[in-house]
């Protein structure tokens, strides 16, 4: 019923809302089926980013062994990239938490 509401992005990871008509044009079931949905996509958000800084950490305990410089500028990149990717994905998170509480009133 809700198709495309829900693209995957694959730098983040997970879907996120494209919803291309007003809110209201959605009937009551279906804004209730798109705030659940939001929501289980919303509460892997964190795991999500755990993941990431798991991968940040293996990435900096190997730039800390590393003498190549080249490749210290490849991990160097490679965290910066992972740290900007947890940056947008708490945004997502923060930002949508207020449609959810309203799911929850």
């Amino acid at each position: 019923m809700l198709n495309n509401v829900f693209i995957y992005e694959q730098r983040l990871g997970i879907p996120l809302p494209n919803i291309e008509k007003d809110w209201d044009e959605f009937s009551n079931e279906e804004q209730h089926e798109i705030l659940l949905q939001w929501e289980k996509i919303r509460g892997r958000i964190p795991d999500r980013i755990a993941d990431l800084e798991d991968e940040i950490n293996r990435k900096q305990a190997e730039l800390n062994d590393e003498d190549d410089f080249p490749r210290s500028c490849l991990l160097n990149s490679q965290i910066s990239d992972l740290a900007s990717i947890i940056n947008d994905l708490w945004l997502w998170y923060r930002m949508n938490q207020n449609v959810s509480m309203k799911e929850h009133n």
